[in-house]
């Protein structure tokens, strides 16, 4: 938890905190909400209105008594940078305080530089994407970074990645904040894409809810009592490292019979170009303009949608395969919404469908029940929406005054006294 020096400014926090949450509201509802005082409350909101960090929104429409002035935040007043990345694309963004994408960029993902490449690619899209939405840089409120590795969040750091073979133990966190000044939120790809659905998304804000994100690898975010879960190393989630064939194939986890290995994206598309290469006719070769090289498991989605038949075999296989690790899910987390990957739907209604009838058959049936199975309808940038929401949730996160120094700061600094031991009656 952050803290402050001193209570107006904690009691300043807390009622930008109610009005991002509540607002647009009065100073009355904030008066209800908090139990400040009503003159307190009056002097505390003249200020924030005063610093910009506040705008008046109308008045109430309260068909009895004095129509009240409503608050709300100012959404020119901060910014938030954020990005995702993988193995193929960058993407950078300025958010404004209502999650409003006001700039964004895009570019193919150098690989080529290894560690040191990518991170100067990441903080030069950061410092682009800053000067193009033409914000002056005082004004970032945050920094939040979708990364697609397994990703230690309290400290980030980049663990490792599946995906991207050199990205390994990279102080994100450290080094974004030491070259920007600004306090930054790393995240796995898929907690992002989780908390962003959630919240704007198909999950409806709902306090049990598994999303479910599909690609190379597979992974998925768990929310359990309203809480993300990460786990002892942040490896919660790690969906695709499941085991759900006996002797399948290898795993780049060294595992073998991984859900992602037997069904991620480059095994479906694996699996299409074997059966091209043995004669198989397929439409899904018409999406290439000819060349099997050009494949993509989205093409195999989409060829499956249209009628043909050796890609929807394989989409029929992947719906098997998820729905038995999505009935293990549903078991051991019992969520009330599992929301899928929105690039899953290009293979339309009919995997959703499959999918639900082997959760029905081999999940608890007490589980599966009150049980909603949909796709995801964020498609565009779920992961900048899902770093600025983690971005903005630290920023207005409610503050505790600050301890006594001895409670934060090593015991060094207090050289000549000695500590007693724990137990110790004074």
């Amino acid at each position: 938890m952050k803290h402050v020096d001193n209570k107006k400014e904690r009691d300043k926090l807390i009622i930008e905190a109610v009005v991002r949450r509540f607002g647009p509201v009065s100073r009355v509802q904030i008066h209800e909400l908090t139990q400040f005082r009503k003159t307190t409350i009056s002097d505390l909101v003249r200020e924030l209105l005063v610093e910009g960090r506040l705008v008046e929104a109308g008045h109430s429409d309260n068909p009895m008594g004095r129509k009240q002035i409503l608050l709300q935040l100012n959404s020119d007043y901060g910014s938030v940078v954020a990005l995702e990345f993988d193995e193929q694309t960058v993407v950078a963004g300025v958010l404004d305080m209502q999650l409003r994408i006001r700039e964004i960029i895009k570019e193919p993902t150098n690989l080529a530089g290894g560690v040191e490449g990518l991170l100067t690619q990441l903080q030069a899209c950061a410092r682009r994407v800053i000067r193009e939405a033409g914000i002056p840089t005082e004004s970032v409120l945050g920094m939040g970074i979708a990364d697609p590795g397994l990703v230690d969040s309290r400290r980030g750091v980049t663990a490792t990645s599946s995906t991207i073979e050199f990205w390994k133990e990279v102080p994100l966190k450290q080094t974004f904040e030491r070259e920007f000044k600004s306090p930054t939120v790393v995240e796995s790809k898929t907690r992002a894409k989780t908390v962003a659905e959630r919240m704007l998304g198909a999950g409806d804000k709902c306090e049990n809810m598994v999303y479910v994100d599909y690609g190379i690898g597979i992974g998925a975010g768990v929310i359990v009592d309203g809480h993300l879960l990460y786990g002892q190393d942040c490896a919660v989630g790690e969906f695709g490292h499941t085991h759900v064939v006996e002797g399948g194939p290898a795993c780049k986890c060294g595992s073998i019979g991984c859900l992602e290995a037997v069904v991620g994206a480059n095994a479906i598309v694996a699996r299409i170009r074997k059966a091209l290469d043995e004669g198989t006719n397929s439409q899904v070769l018409s999406l290439t303009g000819f060349d099997a090289k050009n494949i993509t498991a989205w093409m195999v989605l989409q060829a499956a949608s249209a009628g043909d038949k050796i890609c929807g075999n394989v989409v029929a296989e992947l719906g098997n395969y998820l729905g038995l690790g999505i009935s293990n899910l549903v078991n051991l987390f019992n969520p009330a919404i599992v929301v899928l990957d929105q690039r899953l739907e290009t293979a339309g209604d009919r995997l959703l469908d499959q999918i639900m009838q082997v959760i029905k058959r081999q999940a608890l049936r007490n589980s599966v029940e009150r049980l909603s199975l949909r796709f995801a309808k964020l498609a565009n940038e779920p992961g900048l929406l899902g770093t600025g929401l983690l971005v903005l949730d630290k920023h207005f996160e409610i503050p505790a005054l600050r301890p006594p120094r001895f409670m934060i700061e090593p015991v060094s600094f207090m050289s000549g006294l000695r500590e007693l031991p724990p137990g110790t009656v004074v």
